[in-house]
């Protein structure tokens, strides 16, 4: 679910009806009621599905990859680095997209963008084409499957709308439990460019059926784009976190990844004063103020740094460091999208009985031990082993996206919700680069304390403890959450009235 979050923003943006006084170009068209309500779900289904399965196809794949291009492995960090800052930049943006060109039309461009830098990512013969590549199908992806999630929102009857959206969430957790698998096979058996192919039939198919079912919905007024802070937010999001992931002795000398990190620390500030002053920033930093999306940003964003940094440095450790090919890595390191499959119909239920703030606070504890638990492993460990403390992790992780992506709107008004998922969208993109980022950085300096160039298996624990200790750092900001902070959305709210309205129904006497 917490793949699916990361989109909603651009998505709610658009979703608005007659706000500052916007309407919709094209209505409902009548043939809506005559087809099948999931065949629009299902059509973005397939933008969801070709970009987690892509996602985690490729994590699997990196030690080919960097081998094929002749690359330190750490190195293959700038490609999951460069989707998910290209992420960042362009979700803000796709919404105004939509309501300036048509959905359906952003949509089908959108599917065009991600596959060609699929097949440039095939044709890659160095890392800077790679990393090239990998940016063009994150703005690819920043587009397809908001908009996508715009149109099932219109074109869905409201009591339909709960299965509608099962029908297109799904695949958010379908593909990361297939990906590592699948990018295993095609990478021991054939070649890791192939692995990239697979996008073609899956966004041809999302083309013709969003052709043949998508309704071009627009709006005939819209809020004017905020060019000056799209270009201040955006350059100084991509030169901040090229800077960092590029520090050491991978493509950039050291003295630009200086640079752009000091471009970076000048233009977010510009950002900042910038969004103070102009009615429509591309991001509101005001909603700051509100403690309990506060909360979620920051909690959230200092957890996710410890999670983003899994999908790179789990497969490292196993082909790199302990000798597996990516067929078996793969088998592997599945397990902990298993788990978050597993988990997801009993995240509700925990939540209800423990409330937001308990079992944040205490969860995020857990899921960092089981993120600290990768750095024991040994090439004997037996991997029955590490599938299950996967699992389980998997499991762990999955009920504090939950949390963190329902508690950030828990205090939001309606009319805030687009600008709110706009900001944790961002947050969210960078978090996760930022954990591949600090996850190299650890590998490259504990290699560098035993005078290294080269990484191995030993080098993987202080890796794994350093991300852990950041993830577990977010307690500090759960802890600050109200201990009824989202009761009426957990639930817990209605189960501690049902006594005193009991009480006051039954019959008195005497």
């Amino acid at each position: 679910m917490d793949t699916f979050a990361k989109h909603a923003d651009a998505s709610s943006r658009v979703a608005r009806c007659n706000r500052h006084g916007a309407t919709r170009v094209c209505p409902v068209m009548s043939s809506a009621t005559s087809r099948p309500f999931w065949i629009v779900p299902l059509t973005v289904a397939t933008a969801l599905f070709m970009e987690n399965t892509d996602s985690t196809v490729i994590a699997t794949a990196l030690p080919s990859i960097a081998a094929s291009l002749n690359e330190d492995p750490i190195a293959l960090k700038l490609a999951l680095t460069s989707y998910l800052v290209s992420l960042a930049i362009f979700i803000p943006v796709s919404g105004w997209m939509a309501d300036r060109y048509g959905s359906r039309t952003v949509f089908r461009a959108a599917l065009v963008v991600f596959m060609a830098g699929s097949l440039a990512c095939a044709a890659a013969n160095g890392l800077a084409w790679f990393v090239a590549a990998r940016f063009l199908q994150g703005m690819g992806g920043a587009m397809m499957v908001p908009v996508g999630r715009l149109v099932v929102l219109r074109s869905v009857p409201k009591s339909q709308l709960v299965t509608a959206l099962a029908y297109l969430t799904f695949p958010a957790l379908v593909g990361p439990v297939l990906g590592p698998p699948v990018g295993g096979l095609i990478t021991t058996w054939f070649d890791w460019r192939w692995i990239f192919f697979i996008n073609l039939p899956i966004g041809c198919a999302g083309i013709v059926l969003a052709t043949l079912f998508f309704e071009d919905i627009r709006e005939a007024e819209r809020p004017p784009l905020d060019i000056l802070g799209f270009l201040l937010l955006g350059t100084g999001l991509a030169a901040l976190m090229l800077g960092l992931a590029s520090l050491g002795r991978h493509l950039l000398p050291a003295s630009v990844s200086w640079g752009c990190l000091g471009g970076g620390a000048i233009l977010l500030p510009l950002y900042w004063v910038h969004a103070r002053r102009v009615d429509y920033p591309i991001v509101r930093l005001d909603l700051m103020e509100r403690a309990t999306f506060r909360v979620a940003v920051l909690g959230g964003s200092l957890f996710r740094i410890g999670t983003g940094a899994i999908p790179f440095l789990l497969p490292l450790m196993l082909q790199v460091g302990f000798g597996l090919d990516a067929l078996h890595s793969g088998l592997i390191t599945f397990a902990a999208a298993a788990g978050a499959m597993f988990v997801k119909t009993l995240a509700p239920k925990i939540l209800r009985r423990m409330g937001f703030r308990t079992l944040m606070t205490w969860n995020a504890l857990l899921a960092s031990a089981f993120l600290a638990v990768n750095g024991f492993y040994t090439a004997q460990t037996p991997h029955w082993i590490m599938v299950a403390l996967l699992f389980v992790g998997g499991c762990s992780r999955s009920v504090q996206f939950t949390c963190v992506n329902a508690i950030a709107y828990a205090d939001l008004e309606s009319r805030e919700m687009s600008a709110a998922t706009s900001f944790a969208s961002v947050c969210q993109q960078l978090s996760l680069s930022l954990g591949v980022t600090l996850g190299a950085l650890a590998l490259e300096g504990t290699a560098g304390l035993h005078g290294r160039t080269q990484i191995e298996a030993a080098d993987f624990g202080p890796a794994f403890f350093a991300v852990a200790v950041i993830s577990a750092a977010s307690v500090m900001a759960f802890r600050n959450l109200s201990p009824d902070a989202g009761a009426e959305i957990s639930g817990r709210r209605m189960v501690a009235e049902t006594p005193s309205a009991a009480t006051e129904m039954r019959p008195r006497h005497g």
